[in-house]
């Protein structure tokens, strides 16, 4: 289906935008359940108390992590509390997996009409990112930024504008020590968090910041270029093999600019959320990098389509961003 009327994009069908909206809301009330029921992890039991004090038995309360604390001796308030937190995680249970099997049918739904075309590898990045809890640390730059604006304004933009074959993803440098504390935790590298998606994942030898599969796809970690307090060279891990971050020019306007998020589609129906930038703050940055004359041609070509289409999403579909 060609659109001769509208440059840039293509609207999306009625039914097709009906579909993204259900979806989505499921997926928020997914992602709202998925924060009840973390509140909940461990448990809570009755540990009887020591050979001096046989008759005494105390509630204690149990971490996912082993670690366990002592709510006191059994009395009406600690039974009141035992009671309710089995009863309130019971139902937190019961709605997180009521709600990911009403996901599976909107991933079903969601092939079946065509609503995302997203690569699938996006989508199993960004969530494992947030399963990770590593997500707060990256916002998704460049290319792939357009799968959220285009999702947040119901329209598909022109193929050339979105064809590309990896990610980037800038760092907060300012967050280091917060993000080694993660990863540590985690008992991983970064590295090792993405070869959870996809175990080819190997670190380019002539490019330590990004990162290839057995595919040709890849992932780059950048950063702003280095302020006064920041680490300078920084790796992301101690682990042999793991990602040496690149600086990047003027990113720092990409890090400090308003965000954006919204929930993309991948072609085969599963969903993520995609934290970003501001569109208006992409526009600005994409027009400055097709001035740049020491920029390949072919790339500064994209970069003044992609701000202009963006652009021209923001005027028509999205107004209320234009002033952020």
């Amino acid at each position: 289906m060609k659109n001769t009327e509208k440059p840039f994009i293509l609207e999306r069908p009625s039914d097709v935008m009906r579909q993204y909206i259900d979806a989505v809301a499921v997926f928020e009330a997914y992602e709202e359940a998925k924060k009840e029921a973390a509140q909940f992890r461990g448990g809570m039991y009755w540990h009887k108390g020591p050979p001096s004090a046989p008759d005494v038995t105390y509630l204690v309360r149990t971490s996912s992590s082993g670690s366990e604390t002592g709510l006191g001796a059994r009395s009406p308030e600690t039974i009141a509390m035992y009671e309710t937190f089995h009863a309130n995680k019971n139902l937190a249970e019961q709605r997180l997996g009521g709600l990911k099997n009403a996901l599976d049918v909107h991933r079903r739904m969601n092939r079946a009409l065509r609503v995302g075309r997203v690569a699938p590898i996006i989508v199993e990045i960004l969530n494992q990112l947030e399963t990770t809890k590593l997500s707060a640390h990256f916002r998704v730059v460049g290319t792939h930024a357009l799968y959220a604006y285009e999702a947040t304004a119901g329209v598909f933009f022109n193929d050339a504008a979105v064809a590309t074959k990896d990610i980037d993803l800038l760092w907060d440098v300012r967050n280091h020590l917060a993000f080694a504390t993660a990863l540590t935790r985690l008992d991983s590298s970064m590295l090792g968090v993405l070869k959870k998606v996809d175990p080819t994942f190997r670190i380019r030898n002539a490019q330590k910041y990004t990162a290839v599969n057995k595919d040709g796809f890849e992932v780059d970690i950048i950063r702003r270029q280095k302020q006064e307090k920041d680490p300078h060279p920084i790796k992301l891990s101690a682990a042999d093999d793991d990602f040496w971050v690149a600086q990047a020019p003027r990113a720092h306007l990409l890090q400090d600019s308003p965000s954006f998020s919204a929930v993309i589609v991948a072609s085969d129906g599963t969903m993520a959320r995609m934290n970003t930038l501001n569109p208006v703050s992409f526009i600005q940055f994409k027009e400055w990098l097709s001035t740049l004359p020491e920029r390949d041609a072919l790339k500064r070509r994209r970069d003044s389509l992609q701000a202009k289409a963006v652009e021209y999403v923001v005027k028509e579909y999205l107004p209320h961003l234009a002033t952020k």
